[in-house]
């Protein structure tokens, strides 16, 4: 009779563009997402939380065709219906607010915090799964719900400890653009594909450079593969007005506005939009937000083919080398912006709205570059295991120490080898051990050991400071939670 073959054991392996987070990582995103929360709850916006699965139909944006429905992202069909993972948290909000629009207060003000799912092909430090942060306020036609969001971002960005000159908000206006495209000839329906190009040329300045997107706007671009990017065909005079406005930085607000003003003459949009960064700017400055924090910047780009108004991209300044070697900025953490027509998709009616985006893994990035995160993460006390048969009276020490507030555990492996239990302590990053076995329970003391101090002592130590600074001592079993506290104190 044949043997049955073995059902082959599965790979245990992470999936190709996702990822495992442990220990430190966790805890480090969880208090970072704590400190923007508290900043976004002093703002007064709430906190809301959707689903991970929306209709397609809801999500909107990835239906390019009848045959693949789910491009971009993670969908299946059920009962005629495609469902799909979120892929960013501002269309779930988009069809909450359509949804509860009868019972939500308006404007409704919200924050949302999660993981994200797009599927694309995963690269280096590109993933499948990630985190988003997202504050926005929806049915708001002010500016100066624009204007609140970049203060907000600013302190948030101050909360977490990125320092007051390492990073900068810069502020500009997809109003301002249309008018710039306007009076440079790039207005009307017969104008849609050029306007395309001239999107995703000026989006494409800090890797090609000012040349690159002059060649983009003009017949076209040659790469260095021999590849033909087709441009959007201006002539010179069109050309250079577009290139004066991604150019039109200047000193301070003030000049930049002034050079703004005059690049849409004639352009009633573009008029209204220069207006509105004025608004904007003049409401930062009265609650003392100037430009070494937040300026208007021209320059920004990114997202200017979805937002309909402002838009507003907080960079950090400060200088990394990356894995190339290469001393750089570090770059974007955040970005946002007015998008207006988004809620219009589910009700039919132009709903105001404005929001920003913090990319929770880059941010987390910038702390570490900086070194204002501990890349450890302290772990428990450890009770450790003499007599099996005492294990209650563990268990009642482990219990003090976290009525005491302290992060403790009974080490509940197998006990026999003692030194197994000091390289579990030593593995879990545990600063203080407990000892105690039959002789320490018949005198009523323990045994508290430093772990901390412990390493440092056998690393260099010479033998006058083992016996000066003792990494163990015994003190009575009543006094253990003030003298584990003493320790750990003393390793602070």
């Amino acid at each position: 009779m044949a043997k049955d073959k073995k059902t082959p054991r599965p790979k245990a392996e992470t999936p190709k563009g996702f990822r495992d987070y442990f220990g430190a990582e966790v805890t480090q995103r969880t208090e970072m997402l704590r400190k923007i929360a508290a900043v976004y709850h002093r703002y007064g916006f709430d906190p809301l939380e959707t689903s991970g699965v929306e209709t397609v139909e809801a999500l909107g944006k990835f239906l390019p065709d009848v045959d693949r429905p789910n491009e971009g992202v993670f969908a299946w069909e059920e009962d005629a219906d495609w469902l799909a993972l979120r892929y960013d948290l501002t269309a779930p909000l988009a069809r909450v607010a359509a949804q509860y629009r009868n019972d939500l207060p308006s404007p409704y003000r919200r924050y949302a915090m999660g993981p994200v799912w797009r599927n694309e092909k995963p690269g280096p430090g590109r993933f499948r799964q990630f985190y988003q942060c997202d504050a926005d306020t929806v049915g708001a036609p002010s500016v100066a719900a624009d204007a609140e969001i970049c203060a907000m971002l600013s302190d948030t960005l101050e909360a977490v400890g990125i320092k007051r000159g390492d990073y900068v908000i810069r502020v500009n206006n997809r109003k301002v653009l249309n008018g710039v495209l306007e009076v440079a000839g790039l207005s009307g329906d017969d104008k849609e594909a050029e306007r395309g190009i001239v999107l995703r040329a000026i989006d494409k300045l800090d890797r090609l450079g000012v040349d690159g997107v002059r060649a983009l706007l003009g017949e076209g671009r040659r790469d260095e593969s021999g590849d033909v990017t087709k441009g959007a065909g201006l002539g010179d005079a069109q050309a250079q007005v577009v290139l004066d406005f991604v150019a039109a930085l200047a000193g301070d607000n003030a000049e930049t506005l002034g050079r703004l003003a005059t690049l849409v003459t004639g352009s009633d949009t573009g008029a209204e939009g220069v207006e509105e960064l004025q608004t904007i700017a003049d409401l930062l400055a009265a609650q003392g937000y100037g430009p070494d924090r937040i300026v208007i910047d021209p320059s920004v780009v990114r997202g200017l083919g979805y937002y309909t108004g402002p838009v507003f991209e907080a960079e950090l300044t400060f200088e990394v080398t990356d894995e190339k070697g290469n001393v750089r900025n570090f770059g974007s953490v955040a970005g946002g912006g007015r998008y207006d027509d988004l809620v219009k998709r589910f009700t039919g009616q132009a709903v105001p709205a404005t929001g920003v985006s913090i990319g929770v893994d880059r941010l987390l990035a910038a702390l570490h570059a900086t070194g204002r995160l501990d890349t450890t993460d302290a772990g428990p006390v450890v009770v450790t295991v003499m007599e099996k048969a005492r294990m209650a009276d563990y268990q009642t020490m482990v219990a003090d120490l976290r009525n005491a507030g302290i992060r403790a555990e009974v080490y509940l492996g197998n006990p026999k080898n003692f030194g197994n239990q000091l390289k579990y302590a030593d593995k879990r990053n545990s600063p203080v051990a407990v000892i105690a076995g039959g002789d320490e329970f018949d005198r009523g003391v323990v045994q508290i050991k430093d772990l901390i101090l412990g390493k440092q002592l056998a690393e260099n130590a010479t033998l006058e400071e083992w016996k000066d600074r003792p990494s163990q001592k015994e003190v009575p079993l009543a006094d253990l939670v003030v003298e584990v506290q003493k320790m750990l104190a003393d390793q602070a």
